[in-house]
């Protein structure tokens, strides 16, 4: 039998740092949304040319794992944003229907998370969550917080799960996310009482990510969803009676 070899063919010192940055994003130590190491430090860091990395940072871009800002650098991309984020929020927005719908993805999805974040998350990332809520709480004071510290609250509790898909599912339907929590927040800021409830929920799913208790973690996002949740089905039961 004749046994045929094929030469090795030595890397090209562009194709390491594909592979280094490809690691990177897929192991979750880079996410979606973040910024890239600009192309003077990653020469640094690696101790290699600048041209090297400018290569790279190309064949990245081709792949789709990177963009490239004009003036603002590079930052990685959701693995899945172009298959369903603009076409899906464009549906969502003023649907009634939609949005109770998407109340019971987050059902779904967020539960997990603050599961496993509650047993995965570092010091960082409780730091970073208890820095949204102290925001939020500042903000209750005039009567309720801002959609986007909201949003970020959750998403935060998603990057503490270190689950590198979970993270860029997540961030894909993110401006979905967005949607019933502006619509949620507008609504229970009309009612007497649900400011400090709603605080209340936030509180109490970090204290129990702090714990590191999945179990209450779980639970007490399911309760504050299902607030949301009812909320939804109350908008979608009066846009059929109208």
């Amino acid at each position: 039998m004749t046994i045929v070899f094929k030469p090795i063919r030595p890397k090209k010192i562009s194709e390491e740092i594909v592979e280094q940055i490809r690691a990177l994003i897929s192991q979750g130590d880079l996410k979606p949304g973040e910024r890239v190491p600009s192309e003077r430090d990653l020469a640094t860091m690696l101790g290699v040319s600048r041209p090297s990395v400018r290569e790279a940072i190309m064949v990245l871009e081709a792949m789709g794992l990177v963009e490239s800002r004009q003036g603002g650098g590079t930052f990685v991309r959701s693995l899945t944003e172009t298959s369903l984020s603009d076409p899906l929020t464009s549906m969502v927005e003023n649907n009634p229907r939609l949005q109770h719908s998407l109340a019971e993805v987050r059902m779904g999805l967020e539960t997990w998370s603050a599961y496993l974040a509650a047993k995965r998350a570092t010091d960082e990332d409780i730091a970073k969550m208890r820095q949204l809520y102290k925001e939020m709480e500042r903000q209750a004071k005039g009567g309720g917080w801002d959609a986007d510290v909201d949003a970020q609250f959750h998403y935060a509790i998603t990057a503490a799960t270190h689950n590198t898909l979970q993270v860029h599912v997540l961030n894909t339907i993110h401006g979905l996310f967005h949607s019933t929590i502006q619509v949620a927040l507008t609504e229970f800021y009309r009612r007497e009482g649900y400011v400090d409830l709603l605080l209340t929920h936030h509180r109490e799913i970090l204290e129990a990510i702090s714990r590191h208790d999945p179990e209450a973690a779980r639970e007490k996002m399911r309760d504050h969803l299902t607030l949301v949740e009812v909320k939804m089905s109350e908008l979608l039961n009066k846009s059929k009676d109208s």
